[in-house]
Parts: C-alpha cells; structure tokens; sequence
C-alpha cells in the first residue's frame, strides 16, 4: 500500500511540473504582446507620462509608447527585464524596413536599441513613423506660418 502512495505522489509532482514549465514557456513566447503588461512596466519607468496609445512589433519584443502630450516612448524585452525609455527630440533616426511593414530605426542616445521593427501590417508602421516624426519637430517649427494674405490675393 505505501508504494502505491509514494507512486500517486511522484506522478503528481511531475504533473506539477510539467504544468509549470509549460505556462513559463508560454508566458516567455508572449513577450510583449500583452499590452497590460507593457501599460505597467512602463508606468513604473515612467509615472508621470500618461499612455495614449501603444504598438506592438509583430514578435512582441517591443512596444512603441504614444504619450500624452505627443512625445513617443520605447519599450523591449531584454529577456530578463524590460527596457524602457522616452525618446528625445532630434535623437531618433527612421527609415522603411525593405518589407514595407517596419521601420529601421536608430537611436542617437540608445544604440544597442538599433534594429529593424516589423510590424503586423504597414498601416501600423506608418503610425508609429508618425509619432517619431511628431517627436522630430521642434515646438517652434510646429505652428504653421501665417500666410502672407496680400500675395494670395494678387495685390
């Protein structure tokens, strides 16, 4: 009778096991495609910037952060933490990626963050390229000159 015990025990240990292995596995694949997850790491990194919106690459290893106020932050998965951090003015450089879905982007201030971002279609690479762009401009060169009303007219 007590090995038959000992045996019922040993098999749920490694049932356990096995259960746990998988969910780590499985937590390890989503990378950063839960985006409460990137909401939160994020926060902590950054508790005073409010969330507009986010985009996830299409392997979930980095988030681009819309911010309030039209800044644009950045989040990857390091593996074993996340790196998080907000993208300056000036110091960002992007171009297409070939497939036409991402974004080659190098960071002036960041450069073991340079890489190429595909995403899941170009649609969403074209919005994040417009935060950055909207990062680019400085506050002066945002407004519009007015426009000289006497030369439009002719007179």
């Amino acid at each position: 009778m007590g090995i038959i015990v000992w045996c019922v025990l040993f098999a749920i240990v490694i049932f356990i096991a096995y259960v746990a292995t998988r969910m780590a596995a499985q937590n390890k694949e989503d990378g950063l495609h839960d985006t409460g997850l990137a909401i939160i790491e994020f926060g902590r990194a950054f508790p005073n910037e409010a969330i507009r919106q986010l985009q996830a690459t299409v392997d979930g290893k980095a988030v681009f952060v819309r911010l309030h106020d039209n800044k644009a932050g950045f989040m990857r998965n390091m593996s074993r933490h996340f790196a998080c951090h907000l993208i300056e003015p000036g110091t960002v450089r992007v171009l297409a990626s070939e497939t036409g879905k991402g974004l080659s982007i190098e960071f002036a201030n960041a450069p073991h963050h340079n890489g190429t971002y595909e995403f899941a279609s170009a649609k969403e690479a074209s919005e994040v390229s417009l935060w950055l762009l909207g990062n680019y401009v400085a506050e002066q060169d945002k407004e519009l000159p007015v426009p000289n009303t006497s030369a439009v007219n002719g007179h």
